[in-house]
């Protein structure tokens, strides 16, 4: 893999300005940059709609299907809501300044069946660092089936992609838990993310516990403690999957395969943009006023502020967007957003049908 570099020239005084103002902001407010009490009623919340329904799922007897599968949606909708307002805070460090509670909080990666070590690869390193640039940032990788951008080669069942993404989506979260992990621990050694032998047997090790507890509980309970056949709760585990796979697709989708973004492809190590600008042109916000759906994603409605500031709690987005917002105004940069989550989707899903219809697509 290609390490790419940013330039150290271009735009540093909008950068050194934008840093500036938000440090500022929280100096003047007497604000800390991490959660709080905020953050500890969502994650109670959060964690209590997750296990709410399975304790009653385990200890109440039902067998009704349609309560089953009810009680299941409501997991699979609170597993987005820990996934995007918990775990994504806890795993970025930026949920409190004590490393042990990051830590704490960032086991419900664990709950979801997700390492939270390949995630902070995935997302944290390669994601945050190279976004959008291709053969990097694995979020917009191809996988063969998707055209995610336009440098990538179109085949003919592309232009079908807009029609069946959902499916692909809804598969995401389950292939995530199942095998995905496990594929990417080997590929981040052969990138060098993992640097020894030694670290690379200890994150495998752990990996393994980590799926161990949890297919326990989420598989092994409800065989050993409902009446239910294994055929149903397969089915039931499925179901909660899928729809945390379509909701954290298209909440991470939708800020940046649109056609408002840029998409970087080159050879040479160089990215002729500073890493702060380079952000700011490859991400889009949406519903930057819904106020309900930024408490249950985690602010990721603010992705702009997010990649730019990803050591900030997302609690402080709505704030930070308006610093970031009059400064880009300043300094003729663009600021991309949709007024809602509804446009930025359908925004998201037209572009996948361009990608697969033209050849050349020329974005933002």
């Amino acid at each position: 893999m290609i390490r790419y570099k940013f330039s150290k020239q271009i735009n540093q005084e909008f950068t050194a300005i934008l840093k500036s103002r938000v440090n500022a902001y929280f100096k003047e407010t007497d604000l800390s940059q991490n959660g709080g009490a905020q953050m500890i009623v969502k994650s109670i919340v959060a964690l209590s709609l997750y296990f709410g329904p399975f304790a009653f799922v385990l200890f109440s007897g039902v067998t009704n299907l349609w309560i089953l599968f009810g009680l299941y949606l409501l997991m699979g909708l609170s597993a987005s809501f820990i996934g995007t307002a918990v775990m994504h805070d806890a795993l970025h460090s930026s949920y409190s300044k004590n490393k042990a509670v990051n830590y704490i909080m960032g086991i419900s990666a664990v709950m979801l069946g997700a390492d939270p070590n390949m995630w902070k690869f995935q997302h944290n390193v390669l994601h945050h660092t190279y976004t959008n640039i291709e053969h990097a940032d694995e979020d917009i990788a191809s996988r063969y089936v998707f055209r995610f951008t336009p440098n990538q080669p179109k085949r003919w069942f592309h232009r079908y992609q807009h029609i069946y993404a959902v499916l692909f989506y809804a598969m995401s979260t389950i292939l995530w838990v199942t095998y995905r992990d496990f594929v990417k621990i080997v590929t981040y050694k052969k990138k060098g993310l993992i640097k020894s032998k030694q670290e690379f047997r200890r994150l495998y090790a752990k990996m393994v516990v980590r799926k161990i507890v949890y297919y326990s509980i989420f598989i092994g309970l409800p065989v050993l403690l409902t009446p239910l056949s294994i055929w149903i709760i397969l089915a039931l585990w499925a179901t909660m999957l899928v729809v945390t796979g379509v909701l954290l697709s298209l909440i991470f989708q939708s800020a940046h395969v649109v056609p408002s973004t840029e998409f970087i492809s080159q050879d040479s190590e160089i990215i002729e943009q500073n890493w702060t600008v380079h952000q700011i042109v490859t991400t889009s916000n949406f519903a930057m006023h819904n106020k309900v759906l930024s408490w249950f994603i985690g602010g990721l409605n603010y992705q702009v502020e997010h990649h730019l500031f990803p050591n900030i709690c997302h609690i402080h987005y709505p704030k930070i967007a308006k610093i970031v917002q009059a400064t880009t105004k300043e300094y003729n940069l663009p600021y991309f957003a949709e007024k809602t989550f509804f446009s930025a989707v359908w925004k998201h899903f037209k572009m996948l049908r361009d990608l697969g219809k033209k050849e050349n697509l020329v974005t933002a």
